[in-house]
Order: C-alpha cells, then sequence, then structure tokens
C-alpha cells in the first residue's frame, strides 16, 4: 500500500486566513523539496491558494518548520512575509506549544516521564544518536511524555516537546526501549504498510502573527489506519 499525497483536491486545511494557513500533512508528504524530486507539500499548497483565491501568478507561501516526511499533523505555512517573519522568531525562540502522539510497542516502564538526553546526529545516516550524557557535537534534548491509552498490542503515548532536535521524539523513545510503530530506522522490527511511522503532530498552539490572539490546532488522526483508529475509541 503506498502512501495518498496531498494533492490541491484533496488538501486537510485545519485552518485559513490572510496570514496563516495550516495543514494536517499526510505521511509521506515532504514539507519542503528536497533531492527526491517529489513535490513538496509547499507547492501543493501553493496550487490550492491559487485555485481558491484565483490567483494569477506566483503565490507567496513561507515555510516556517518541518515534519519528517514519515510522520503526520500539523504543519502551518504563512501567507505573507511579514507573517513569515513574525512566526520564524516564534518558532525559533520556542515560544509554540507543540504536542505529539506516537504509538510504540513496548509499554514504558514509567506512566509519564521526562527525557533527557545529548543527541549527536550523524548527517549520512540521516539518523540521531542518543547519549545519557554530553558527547562532543551533542545537543541537549528534553521532552516529557505520558501514557495515555493502552491498546491491545501498542501503546499511545503524549509527548510534548521542550526542546527541537532533528529526529528528537524517534531517537529518544528508542533511547528508552519503546521505538515508534513502523519506525525501521530507530528499531522498530517492521515497517507500516504506507511507509509511515506512527508519529502524529497532533496539537500546537502559538500567539498569532498578526491578530495576536493565542491559537491551538488539533490535527485529526490518519484515517485508514486501524491502530491509529483505535486510539479515538
Amino acid at each position: 500500500m503506498a502512501h495518498t499525497h496531498s494533492t490541491p483536491t484533496n488538501l486537510h486545511v485545519i485552518y485559513e486566513d490572510n496570514h496563516l494557513i495550516v495543514i494536517n500533512k499526510r505521511a509521506g508528504d515532504i514539507v519542503q523539496g528536497d533531492k527526491t524530486g517529489d513535490a513538496p507539500l509547499s507547492d501543493v499548497v501553493k496550487q490550492y491558494i491559487a485555485k481558491k483565491y484565483n490567483k494569477p501568478g506566483a503565490v507567496f507561501l513561507g515555510v516556517v518548520h518541518r515534519l519528517d516526511r514519515p510522520t503526520s499533523g500539523i504543519v502551518v505555512f504563512a501567507r505573507t512575509s511579514k507573517a513569515l517573519t513574525r512566526l520564524n522568531k516564534l518558532f525559533s525562540e520556542r515560544k509554540t506549544q507543540k504536542t505529539y502522539w506516537a504509538l510504540v510497542k513496548k509499554h514504558p516502564s514509567q506512566e509519564q516521564a521526562t527525557l533527557t538526553h545529548y543527541l549527536k546526529r550523524n548527517t549520512k545516516q540521516n539518523k540521531s544518536y542518543a547519549f545519557a550524557k554530553a558527547v562532543p557535537d551533542s545537543k541537549e534534548a528534553s521532552l516529557t511524555y505520558s501514557v495515555i491509552k493502552k491498546l491491545k498490542t501498542f501503546t499511545l503515548l503524549e509527548i510534548d516537546l521542550h526542546t527541537g532536535r532533528h529526529h528528537q521524539i524517534r531517537s529518544q523513545l528508542t533511547a528508552i526501549g519503546s521505538p515508534i510503530r513502523g519506525d525501521l530506522k530507530y528499531g522498530f522490527d517492521r515497517s507500516n504498510k504506507d511507509g509511515s511511522i506512527s508519529l502524529h503532530a497532533r496539537k500546537l498552539t502559538f500567539i498569532h502573527p498578526v491578530q495576536k490572539e493565542k491559537m491551538t490546532f488539533i490535527a485529526p488522526l490518519p484515517k485508514g489506519d486501524t491502530v491509529w483508529e483505535a486510539c479515538e475509541e
């Protein structure tokens, strides 16, 4: 079963106004263009805006942050350069609250815990390794997880990120022996049928860059996956 990619007609828009647009990314969508040459989500959103608002010429769209390709969930794009500058500042200064949901096979030893590791990135492997103590070129990574639901085979965790490191959640959960379902790169025993990993950017809170109101967005879980669907029962 291959990925169902987002297109201008099936795009899952959570919210949009004149300044920003919030998308529920499908696993397999690539946020920004890379060496694969696959059409990035940013291009799909531009096409959607051009068609919906009948905009001739180039559509402005700013990429504010990214999600790993095999993950799903909330991605925010800026629709104006002013919003992009302000959103970039919010994200870089970590004035956002990001909550993820992850399905893991091995139930963690604690129902709730804050994990702190030192992550060292290997760019050749596109992978981050977690260490208990600082090693050369490592960066401190911290998150808090709590168990939300125990399914038959898997456990649903809610994760609040305190730092934004490369593959942080994937690497830190593997370090405690609970790799994410489908994540072969980080030690899970088999891949998901659609090539996804069961990590979902569930909730995002930040102050609107122009209206200055606090906004919270929630991304519905991926459809067509029985394990994710069991989480909502």
